[in-house]
This record gives structure tokens, sequence and C-alpha cells, in this order.
């Protein structure tokens, strides 16, 4: 009978509800999730502390199935993921719904000043002129990244009458591909990142991509903040030479409190809250575990599937 190692977290969504094929055995303290690691079969290892998450991995010398409620894994011993040719599963589109929202959210902040309006409010102080006057309709957004999350911003801009362009691997209509971008970065009046954390995209937006977008261009980065060259954010904020950044995630995180980025007036930080702004996830996580434990029983595939050589 399979051995599962599980988290105490997602156990009252789970527990009456698994296989009879699967021994489950439970942790709360990153302590019991490394002693119990070994023994696991299936492990579900989430903690707060990624650190531990890794650890748990490197001593599952049993493993052979390992999911997890995130869906980038790149703090993971992927090498030994691949060397050990374990079967993983991730959040891939756990939460997408409420980043796709957090993405138009974060678009009409920008473009009609709100933050200035609820600044305004805690003066008390009654505006006669909107700080922001931009409109959505009729922009242009360049969308990298067309994976969950970018499948559902897109029809979500296009309601908005937002005309999106896609970067994929594949061509067709309304698609560049990863070689013809950068080349048509001035076209565009938002440029949104929802890419996977991968080699290829570590620092795909730096001085160079900023210096070809338009000078009111905003920058949306719900990815990972290693996509981005922070230096050279900074520097072309403070200088003006673009619009914006709204920006869910950041180099390091938590972002420290000295950091320019919070004092710049066009950039907004949230604190990669955006996956977060949601009551589902743990549901959907715990749904798509349990279909996943009898297909695992059954020795058919899983999904979805993350591929640690390709870190995503």
């Amino acid at each position: 009978m399979p051995t599962a190692v599980l988290s105490n977290l997602i156990r009252p969504l789970v527990e009456h509800r698994l296989p009879s094929g699967i021994e489950p055995h439970w942790f709360a303290t990153r302590e019991e999730a490394l002693e119990l690691a070994p023994l696991a079969e299936i492990g579900w290892f989430d903690m707060f502390a990624k650190g531990d998450m890794a650890e748990a991995v490197r001593r599952a010398t049993s493993l052979r199935w390992l999911n997890s409620i995130y869906a980038g894994l790149d703090f993971l011993p992927l090498d030994l993921l691949v060397e050990r040719g374990i079967t993983v599963t991730n959040g891939a589109g756990i939460n997408a719904i409420t980043i796709a929202e957090y993405v138009i959210m974060g678009m009409l902040t920008t473009a009609k000043g709100y933050r200035d309006v609820v600044r305004a409010q805690d003066r008390h102080e009654w505006l006669t002129a909107s700080p922001g006057k931009r409109e959505l309709a009729g922009s242009k957004a360049l969308l990298l990244g067309y994976g969950a999350i970018g499948q559902l911003i897109k029809p979500r801009l296009e309601a908005f009458e937002v005309a999106v362009t896609v970067v994929r691997r594949t061509a067709g209509e309304g698609v560049l591909t990863p070689h013809q971008w950068r080349a048509r970065l001035g076209e565009f009046d938002w440029i949104i990142l929802a890419v996977p954390a991968t080699p290829e995209t570590d620092g795909m937006i730096g001085a160079a991509e900023l210096a070809a977008m338009k000078p009111d261009a905003v920058l949306v980065n719900i990815a990972r903040g290693a996509a981005v060259d922070q230096d050279a954010l900074v520097a072309a904020l403070t200088e003006k030479r673009i619009g914006g950044a709204f920006l869910d995630v950041t180099t390091p995180e938590p972002l420290p409190p000295q950091h320019p980025l919070w004092s710049l007036d066009n950039a907004h930080v949230t604190m990669h809250l955006s996956g977060l702004a949601q009551d589902k996830m743990f549901a959907r996580s715990a749904d798509r575990f349990l279909v996943n434990c009898r297909r695992y029983l059954d020795g058919e595939p899983l999904s979805p599937l993350f591929d640690p050589a390709r870190g995503y």
C-alpha cells in the first residue's frame, strides 16, 4: 500500500475522502515532516519555509510522486527530482482566476490613478479632477506567457477592448515568438509578465528592454521578481523613462523596508498577494489531489505535470 506523507493544513479536506489504497501520515511541524519524509511514496510537503520543503524532498528517498500547491517550484532540488525519476504535480492554474483578476485591477488602478484617490480620501480631500485619465479601451498589451494564467488574462483584457498580443513558442495570429517580441516592444502600452521561472526568463526585462518601451508604457509583473532586472527598473522609474510598474513580485521577497521601490510614485508593490486574494485555493488543491490519488492507484497519468528538467 502506498504511503503518503501529507501536511496537516490539508487534512480536514482530504482525510475522509482519501482512497482506501493509500496509507496517510500527517505532519504538523518541520521536524515531523523531515522525520516522515523517508517513508513517503507520495509526498505533499508544502510548508511556509520553502527551504524546509526542499530538505523534505532530499530526505524522501522512496518518493515516486510529489504534489505541491505551488505553481513555481524552482526552489526545489530539480536535478534530484530528475535523477530519481519522480513524477511532480503542481498548483498550475489553482490561483489563475484571482491572479488574472489582479492584473486587471493593477492596470485599472494605474490607468485611473486610484492610489491617489484613496490617499485623498485618507486626507478627507474632495478631488475635482481624476489623477489618472487613461482608458484601457483601444490600448495594446503584450502578454509574455500563455499558460493557465495568461489564457485567463487575455479574454479579460479583450472584454475591456484591449488589443492583446501573446508571446509563445508556437506561431499564430496575434502571436509573437520568443525571437520576435523585443523588436516590437515600442508598440505596446502594457507589458505583462506571466512567464514561469526558468533560466530563459531570468532577467528577460533588462535595461535594453526598458529602453525600448514607450515612455508611458506600464510593466505588470505577476510572474517572478527575477524576470526583471530590478536595478534597471528602479532607474527607469526614477528617471520617468517608462510610465510605471505594477509589481506583485520583487527580488527579494519580502522587499526590504528601505528599498527604493516602496517610495517611487510610479511603482505599485502588492507583496505577492495576487494568488492569495481568494479563499478557494486549498479546496481546489484538495479536489485535484484526490482525483490524482485515484489515477495514481489505477496507473493512469497525473495532471497537471511539472517537468523538473524544464522548470515548469
